[in-house]
Formats: structure tokens, sequence, C-alpha cells
């Protein structure tokens, strides 16, 4: 058996992978019962490189047509393989995993996120043409993991539940203040006003994303209590009687985790409540998956909650409560990657056949991250005063109900 059957036989536990490789030879691996999938290796050169660093090279290829899928989809291969292996089953254990897990940890701390270079990430991604995002995501363009009270709902539906939920462990009164850390394009901050009567100030690093928010609060009518700025968190001056942040926190970095609790803890009132929503680590950190890191989002790490836990407890932010959303980013991912699929004309018009192959790679890779990898998303709440909000969660149940009887922002 060639190298490539003794690597892939070790995966594949369920489905059945065809492999064409070059000069025509044909290999075929795992039992069956599941997705079937064909895959046409071009050159030789392609099939070193896929045996020399798989992570990074099965996209890179896919990108380039030198890996062609002829039967099935890439969501289907990358199913098989990380299905064949979920995480709750599998992994380094024992004194091997923990000095695989420290040794990740202690380059992370390198790995520096400083203010220009932020900017220059996040233009990486945010910045792409604006017409890519409204062929896929919500009209509130939410860009992160919706809230699927049931499975079957619209993802327009989850998107505006995920708003409310948030809301509510914020515990708003009208007439307060909150900071929006990486508001996006501005959708949640113009929630939170509509829903609970607060003044909120988003920032971001990006100048498209600014600009389209600066315009739907104009639009809206709302612009003397929400606004935005070009600006990095650590700039950020005063103080909040809320903070949030949405999708931020996955771009800060391991080596500034300390410099992002510092912050916010120097930012909020001391009456005040933080929520944070970010994707993150079942079980330690890792290294960042190197095709996400090159192609889509450069600079960036997902926490563990330890992690998170170590550098929050530093500053005495109280941990006012932990939610962990499991599945909820995979049912996300795949309503984005099916909208991508149906306007795959339309995204080739405005860039090209690679583009979008590596969109959709990036889409499929994350569905199964969450569906079978070690990816979550994590929804903490934090406080400087543990008298800061009721001693039961019963105040979230009821404000989420009332925020989602609002309803939502016009369209922008």
């Amino acid at each position: 058996m060639s190298l490539i059957g003794r690597l892939a036989g070790s995966l594949v536990k369920r489905g059945r992978i065809h492999v064409r490789l070059p000069g025509g030879r044909e290999e075929s691996f795992g039992p069956g019962g599941f997705h079937e999938v064909t895959i046409r290796i071009t050159d030789g050169a392609a099939l070193r490189q896929l045996i020399r660093k798989p992570r990074l090279a099965i996209g890179e290829l896919y990108m380039d047509g030198r890996l062609v899928i002829e039967q099935g989809t890439m969501l289907d291969l990358l199913d098989i393989v990380v299905g064949s292996n979920p995480w709750e089953q599998g992994g380094q254990r024992g004194k091997t995993a923990m000095s695989k897990g420290l040794w990740q940890d202690l380059k992370g701390k390198f790995r520096r996120n400083l203010p220009a270079a932020s900017r220059k990430n996040v233009a990486h991604h945010y910045d792409l043409d604006d017409r890519l995002y409204d062929l896929f995501l919500d009209p509130m363009r939410q860009y992160s993991c919706a809230y699927f009270t049931d499975p079957a709902n619209s993802l327009e539906q989850a998107q505006l539940d995920k708003l409310a939920h948030i809301a509510a462990k914020l515990a708003l009164q009208p007439g307060q203040r909150v900071l929006d850390i990486g508001c996006g394009w501005g959708g949640l901050a113009i929630y939170l006003h509509r829903v609970a009567g607060v003044d909120v100030l988003g920032v971001t690093l990006s100048t498209e994303q600014l600009a389209y928010a600066q315009a739907w609060a104009e639009r809206e009518g709302v612009s003397d209590h929400v606004k935005f700025e070009l600006i990095d968190y650590r700039h950020v001056a005063g103080t909040f009687d809320r903070i949030v942040s949405v999708g931020m926190f996955e771009h800060v970095g391991a080596a500034h985790y300390d410099e992002f609790y510092s912050s916010c803890y120097r930012l909020l009132k001391d009456d005040g409540v933080m929520l944070l929503h970010t994707i993150g680590k079942l079980g330690g950190s890792g290294s960042p998956d190197p095709f996400t890191d090159k192609w889509i989002f450069p600079g960036y790490h997902i926490p563990s909650l330890s992690q998170m836990q170590a550098s929050s407890e530093k500053y005495r932010m109280i941990v006012g409560d932990t939610e962990i959303l499991r599945l909820h980013y995979a049912y996300t991912l795949r309503h984005w990657l099916e909208r991508c699929e149906q306007r795959r004309a339309e995204i080739v018009a405005i860039y090209d056949e690679r583009f979008f192959r590596m969109w959709e790679f990036y889409l499929a890779g994350g569905i199964v991250m969450f569906e079978s990898g070690a990816a979550c998303n994590f929804q903490v709440q934090y406080l400087k005063n543990r008298r800061a909000v009721p001693i039961t969660r019963d105040y979230m149940a009821e404000a989420e109900q009332r925020y989602r009887a609002t309803g939502s922002p016009a369209r922008s």
C-alpha cells in the first residue's frame, strides 16, 4: 500500500474515499456506510505536498484545482475524515497531551497582535467586497454564531434570537452606556438601543464596517444614541455600564489576553456587567489551523475556557454566568455554506473560482470542527461586583422573551 494509503487508511473509519493518483492509479479507503467521495490529485508535486503538510495542503490544492472533487463535496470529504475521529473519542491523553498543550500555550505567547498588525489582520477578512456578505449573511449581517432554539429555525430567526439571548445577559437598563468591542456592521449596537433604550459606542478596526454601521445608524435615526468609531479597544477612554463583545476575542491573540481583560476592567464601571461571546476550544488550547491562519483570519487564536479564566482572574473579573454553545455554530455555518453554493455564480463574478473554493473550504472546515472537532462557542458574563445582577438567572429568561417580542432593526 502507498504512503497516502497508510495515512488515509488509519483516518477513515466511516464512509469511503476513492483517490485517483497521478498516472491513473486509484486507491480506495474506508468501510463505507456513510458519504462516498472521489478525489483526483493532478500531479506528483501536489501529492508530495499533501503528504508533507496535509492540514494546509488540502485546502490550498483544492483552491488551485490540483485536488479535484469528482464525486461528493468537500464537506463530505472533511466530514468523513474529521467525523471518523471525533474529539470526544480520540486525541492524545496523559503526559504527551499535557506537554503538547503547554508547548502550544508557549508558542501562542509569541504571536503578537499589536494595534497596527491587528488593523491589517481585520482588513484582510472584513474589508472584502461588500457584496459578498450580503449573499450569505442574514439581513442584519450577523457574522457570528447564531442561537437556534430549534435546529429547524431559519438563519434570520436564529440570529435575532442570538441578539436577544446576549442582550438578556447584560441586564440592561434604559439610559445606560454600552461599549461594543468589535461591533461588526453595527447590527448588535442598533438592536440594543432599540430593545433596551441604551446608548452604545461600537468600536471596530474595519473601515468598511465602520462606514456601513454609521450609515445604518443615520438611516435608522439613532446616530445620537448609537455611535461608531475606528479605534482599537486598548485606546478607548472613559467608563461604561455594560461591555459586550461578540466574535472579536478570537482575534485578540493569546499573548494579549491579559491586556484585553485589563482594558475591560478599566473600562467597566464598578457595578458593570460584561458579556463575551467567542469561539472556543473544548479541550486545551492548540495551534491555529494553518489554512485558516494563512488565508482567512491571520493572527487568530481560539481560546480554551481555562485560558480565559487564567487571565480574567488576574483582574478579579467575576464569572457570573457561563454557557457552552456546542452545535449552534455548525447549524449557522451550514446555512452560510448552502447560501454560498446557491450564489456561486455571483461570488465567482465578484472574485473568481479560486476564491470560491477557498471560501467553500473555510466554511466546510468550520462545520466539521463544530460537529466533530474541538470547537464550540463560549458565552461568559463577567462582573466587577458579585451583587451587580440578581442571584438567580430568572432575569435573563424574562428579558429574553421581552426582547424577542420587540423585533429587529430595519435592514440597512
